[in-house]
């Protein structure tokens, strides 16, 4: 089977592409270092020539009001290029619980990628992740000063990329789903939390302090971006990955 993985040099596409080409699938990364522009479409042609599937990976460069016209323009390039080249699957990486957050800018523009996906026509499969163990050292950062990093009391279950890589693998190389399938890590912390033993176990001196007004997760609600019922849970778990 012939993937083409867009967004494939990133974070999760590195991954992915090893998995697949290790399951005798031909799978090749794609990417603006690799001549693919989605926001102009160049090298799109050529990027899913012959393509069975397609998994697109990409996120807008910002997190702000911006990030809708990224998904719409890039989204309105890539299906009717993918139809014209007889592309059988497409295959978006989402996040888990979008839909129920939308005072948030970078979900509500996830969200449109999904409808745009759903409303195209190349049969889609959606995959929901959590938040990546990965990022974690990140979202701390934004609220974070010499002495203290604030953080909500947010309940996340963070995921770890390779285990997104792989459900990911697993969903492009079946049948369209035509529907949406979540993954999440196997544990339940809330943010700041998990903020205390991150900074333990980097031997981090600084205080967690819980400031429920703290950064980009403070205003999402209850349980929202959470697993729920029928969600693939994931194996490998936060203190063991940080501990490797």
């Amino acid at each position: 089977m012939k993937i083409a993985v867009i967004g494939g040099t990133g974070l999760i596409g590195t991954r992915l592409v090893k998995i697949l080409n290790a399951g005798g699938h031909e799978a090749a990364a794609h990417s603006r270092s690799t001549g693919l522009d989605l926001l102009s479409g160049k090298g799109l042609p050529e990027a899913l020539k012959e393509t069975d599937v397609l998994v697109n990976l990409t996120r807008s460069p910002t997190l702000d009001e911006a990030s809708p016209a990224f998904f719409e323009q890039t989204m309105n390039n890539l299906l009717p290029a993918a139809r014209a080249a007889g592309v059988g699957h497409a295959v978006i990486l989402s996040i888990v619980g979008i839909d129920l957050v939308p005072d948030v800018a970078f979900y509500r523009a996830r969200v449109l990628q999904e409808d745009i996906l759903k409303a195209g026509p190349v049969p889609y499969s959606i995959v929901r992740a959590t938040q990546f163990f990965e990022f974690i050292d990140t979202v701390l950062s934004w609220t974070a000063d010499e002495d203290t990093v604030r953080l909500p009391a947010t309940p996340i279950q963070p995921i770890a990329a390779d285990d997104v890589a792989q459900a990911v693998a697993d969903v492009a190389v079946g049948a369209p789903l035509r529907a949406t399938r979540d993954i999440a890590g196997p544990d339940v912390f809330t943010l700041d939390e998990l903020g205390r033993i991150t900074l333990a176990a980097h031997g981090d001196r600084r205080t967690v302090v819980t400031d429920d007004s703290a950064g980009m997760f403070a205003p999402i609600p209850g349980e929202a971006i959470i697993a729920k019922d029928g969600a693939v849970i994931a194996p490998t778990r936060y203190r063991d990955w940080l501990a490797r």
